[in-house]
């Protein structure tokens, strides 16, 4: 009875207040999720864009020639400085020029010999010819005559030809240039005998920098595309020798330089599978130097409605390239796209996406692919001006 009495007395002192939080301590705790991540989405820009045809090249001189001494005597005068920019027939270099002289002026003596020789034969024949007409001279003598007058025609020729050939030796003593060019260092000397091996003497080489050809190789997936690109618009030969190529160094931004397509080979390489096609420059700033590497470009398509995003907006996998999309119910869509070439900081989307997706443009370590996101739509970046092209080589 104590004890029953003692424990009615200490439960009636434990206070309300207890009570009340151990009654708390039996409820359980419930999990609120995060809000959905916010990224900023944008339609795709649609404007006009140029699809190109991407390449390297090398550049390579048009003419390139080896001046080299085509008769044989000691070297009088040079009369250029090493690495001159040089016109068509400025003289270079003259090889003792006074002995191919007195030959041109004896082979004009000995023709001018020649042709008194025809001169006296022709009347002694004509002469010969009214005698027999009259029965005064014998045939024999008139054929005598006739033979003489066709010798003497035929030595004519012949020293014709000698003085044609001593004057051409004579102008091989003076090296000209033949076309515009830069002349390389000198490999002779002054007074050296040149012209006297069985190989011509190199004097030195002149190099033509304007205008200048651009090699590179087209693959075979786009000279297909190109082919049936040129297939529906009907160009002809001459069409394509004016199709407009862009050209641009390592060291440049974009592609300064401008030229059109000079010439396409007939045929594929099977070892490489590529074409080989060229492109001519104007090059008068002689910027361009044979042998530099280039990036080349050729503009093959105009696409009046193409779309762009930005290219942070892509990434790449083992599909490859795709986007996040947001759909109506601002769920995270991932799609793959096929890309174009760039067009500043934008690029091009061939497939994959329709004018009215909304991309996401920012935020994409939030998106996840099946996810809610709360999507904000970007504010239009104001349109750079368009910067100053360099100088362009125009065909």
């Amino acid at each position: 009875m104590i004890m029953s009495g003692y424990v009615h007395v200490r439960r009636a002192a434990i206070p309300v207040g207890m009570l009340l939080a151990l009654a708390a301590c039996g409820e359980s705790n419930t999990y609120v999720p995060p809000p959905p991540p916010q990224v900023t989405v944008a339609t795709p820009e649609k404007r006009t864009v140029t699809l190109y045809l991407d390449s390297t090249g090398n550049t390579a001189a048009v003419n390139t020639t080896n001046l080299v001494a085509r008769v044989p005597g000691f070297l009088t005068s040079i009369n250029y400085q090493d690495g001159d920019l040089v016109k068509k027939d400025t003289l270079l270099f003259t090889i003792e020029p006074q002995p191919y002289e007195l030959k041109y002026k004896q082979a004009q003596a000995a023709e001018a010999a020649a042709a008194a020789t025809v001169k006296q034969t022709q009347a002694d024949y004509e002469r010969q010819v009214d005698l027999q007409s009259r029965g005064t001279a014998s045939k024999a003598t008139l054929d005598t005559s006739t033979a003489n007058r066709d010798t003497a025609l035929a030595n004519y020729a012949q020293a014709q030809v000698n003085t044609e050939l001593a004057k051409m030796n004579y102008g091989y003593t003076s090296v000209t240039a033949p076309f515009d060019g830069i002349v390389t260092a000198r490999q002779v000397s002054l007074g050296e005998y040149v012209g006297a091996n069985s190989q011509p003497t190199v004097l030195a080489t002149i190099v033509q920098h304007s205008p200048i050809y651009v090699n590179f190789s087209v693959n075979e997936r786009d000279l297909l595309r190109i082919r049936e690109e040129i297939r529906k618009r009907g160009l002809t030969t001459e069409d394509l020798k004016k199709v407009p190529v862009e050209v641009g160094l390592q060291t440049e931004q974009g592609y300064p330089h401008r030229g059109t397509l000079d010439y396409a080979s007939p045929t594929v390489d099977p070892s490489t599978g590529t074409l080989s096609a060229r492109a001519i420059l104007e090059n008068q700033s002689r910027v361009l130097l044979p042998g530099l590497f280039v990036r080349v470009r050729v503009p093959t398509e105009t696409r009046p409605d193409a779309l762009l995003v930005p290219d942070v907006a892509l990434g790449s996998d083992q599909s490859g390239r795709y986007v996040y999309v947001v759909n109506k119910d601002n769920v995270v869509e991932q799609r793959n796209v096929e890309i174009g070439p760039l067009e500043g900081t934008m690029r091009v989307i061939n497939s994959g996406i329709t004018a009215d997706d909304r991309v996401i443009v920012a935020g994409l370590l939030r998106a996840i692919p099946g996810q809610k996101v709360v999507p904000q739509t970007a504010q239009p970046a104001a349109q750079p001006a368009p910067a100053a092209q360099p100088a362009a080589d125009k065909k």
